[in-house]
């Protein structure tokens, strides 16, 4: 018997070892791998870059990558770019600029697959911006008999409804058409404000921007506030703000946090100094290249979305919680918002949503930190981010969900033998 191969994701959390690994580079090569599995009771899992907190991705059957359909094929004169699923976001961006197109939101790390970030609801900040999934118009999809299929709101209706957020429980996608708009310069400006003052103006700062988010840092009074607007303003401060994030927010602050780590004692003098370093400051440059950052350090996260009023009380809630812990976290927690969308089991289904975003250093204890964060979460009808880590289940997560139902049926339709069933799917999508 070959030996398998272990396969871990960004942060090391999550690992499996597959029965066998296939790259696939056409959709009929995918349809014959799955096909083949199904008939021989076999279980198929698609990854994209492994950047998922949770074990979405993991089998112990057959995985397959999907990384060879990544080609931006046209895009449509109202807007709609077709392309496939496997493409990094990253190289979306790049690609769809050279058309003079953008994305009209990022989250801020864009090397997920598109497939990946659309299936877990990934999203950006923006009250009037919805994630990613949002901007799909119509997507291919590879059902559990090696079925082929285009979905959209008049083709498949349901599946198109349930499918742009997936969860890869329904098969796996390999076209996906999303609109887009003409390229956009963004002007961010960060400064730093009391945490205070800014959530007791939190509708304010709702509105202070297109695309407003801040990050707090535990134990002090310090938020780092980031405000981007479109600009028609040509491209200024880039090499200079690229230095400062790979040294400050990368470089520095992985070393304050491995030493937190490694030396408890030394937390209150670091996180004195972490409220200090550079910050500020004004840049413009492309859309894609101010929504995401390069993230070297690496690190374990919870994400819950809830209603946007709710934020400065849950957040409030959550700052005594850090105070509280034998072991406070050193992470910044970040803070965003999302417009509504219509989608089955979509995060901000129904609702403008508020995020909430907690952090740890990979290999930091987390469990007190994560499981206090959600029961205060749980009180406001939280959602968690499908692709970041959780506690909740099944019967957890139904309640929340006003399409779980139709989700759930369109599951039982296409993928009657669990095909495309792990061990997460399982817990929290159920059996």
């Amino acid at each position: 018997m070959a030996k398998r191969i272990g396969v871990s994701n960004w942060t090391g959390n999550q690992s499996c070892a597959p029965v066998r690994q296939v790259d696939v580079g056409s959709v009929q090569s995918l349809a014959d791998v799955i096909a083949a599995a199904a008939s021989a009771g076999e279980r198929v899992k698609a990854i994209g870059t492994g950047h998922s907190f949770t074990g979405a991705a993991m089998t112990s059957g057959i995985l397959v990558r999907c990384g060879g359909l990544n080609r931006l094929e046209s895009v449509s004169e109202d807007g709609v770019a077709t392309v496939g699923a496997g493409v990094r976001l990253d190289s979306l961006s790049r690609q769809l600029r050279e058309r003079g197109r953008s994305l009209s939101s990022l989250g801020d790390i864009a090397v997920q697959t598109l497939a990946g970030a659309t299936a877990t609801a990934t999203h950006g900040t923006g009250r009037d911006y919805g994630n990613i999934s949002s901007s799909i118009r119509g997507f291919e999809i590879v059902t559990a008999d090696g079925s082929v299929m285009w979905c959209d709101a008049e083709n498949n209706a349901d599946i198109f409804a349930a499918g742009r957020v997936g969860l890869g429980a329904l098969g796996v996608v390999t076209r996906i058409a999303i609109a887009t708009e003409r390229s956009f310069n963004l002007h961010q400006v960060e400064s730093v404000q009391s945490i205070r003052e800014t959530l007791a103006d939190w509708n304010g700062f709702v509105t202070s921007a297109e695309h407003p988010e801040f990050f707090w840092i535990p134990g002090t009074d310090a938020a780092l506030v980031k405000r981007s607007n479109r600009t028609t303003r040509s491209v200024i401060g880039r090499k200079k703000a690229t230095a400062e994030k790979l040294l400050v927010e990368n470089a520095a602050f992985g070393a304050a946090m491995h030493l937190i780590n490694r030396m408890p004692s030394t937390r209150s003098r670091v996180v004195s100094l972490m409220g200090s370093l550079p910050s500020g400051g004004e840049r413009v440059d492309h859309s894609e290249r101010i929504f995401a950052t390069p993230r070297h350090v690496r690190f374990i996260e919870m994400e819950y979305g809830i209603p946007i009023d709710a934020v400065p009380e849950a957040f409030e809630r959550v700052r005594k919680l850090v105070g509280s812990l034998a072991d406070p976290p050193g992470f910044p927690i970040e803070v965003r918002v999302s417009a509504p969308d219509n989608i089955d089991l979509s995060t901000s289904h129904g609702r403008v949503s508020g995020w909430i975003a907690v952090h740890r250093l990979k290999g930091a204890p987390h469990d007190d930190y994560f499981r206090g964060v959600e029961a205060i979460m749980n009180e406001y009808e939280g959602r968690p981010h499908w692709g970041k880590f959780h506690y909740q289940n099944a019967e957890s997560l139904a309640p929340l969900y006003p399409r779980w139902d139709a989700f759930q049926s369109v599951r039982n339709r296409l993928d009657p033998n669990r095909v495309f069933a792990n061990d997460y799917t399982d817990r929290v999508l159920g059996t």
